[in-house]
């Protein structure tokens, strides 16, 4: 018997950042300054995945997500996902932050809670 096919609640871009709000697409690939105001006067998460082979999560690729974006969003509202499969290949090496501000990227260093799959989590050393 074959299940049938689940559709993606909202359909989002490959690269870039962007904003669901209530499971609509507000905004597609947007810059640091749309991202601020978009968040300005309501709670935010940030939904992230490793960048590259290094396993960076912020500084390389996204900088939209800005030092003033991440501190507006809070530390406690950052979700990390990714493959099983990236974090093995990274062999025990820590994720890595580089936000291009070091008391950031000396908050956001520690350990992290990572979904990796449907109900199954796993907890990473992150380093700046």
């Amino acid at each position: 018997m074959k299940l049938p096919e689940e559709k993606p609640a909202v359909v989002l871009g490959v690269l870039g950042v962007d904003v669901v709000l209530n499971k609509q697409l507000v905004a597609a690939d947007v810059g640091e300054a749309e991202l601020l105001k978009l968040i300005e006067d309501r709670p935010a998460k940030i939904v992230i995945t490793l960048i590259g082979g290094q396993g960076y999560l912020f500084g390389r690729g996204n900088q939209q997500l800005s030092p003033a974006v991440i501190r507006r969003v809070g530390r406690e509202n950052i979700i990390v996902i990714s493959t099983p499969e990236k974090i093995y290949a990274l062999e025990g090496r820590p994720l890595l932050v580089d936000t291009g501000d070091p008391a950031l990227d000396e908050l956001l260093s520690g350990y992290v809670k990572i979904v990796i799959g449907y109900r199954h989590t796993m907890v990473y050393r992150v380093a700046a």
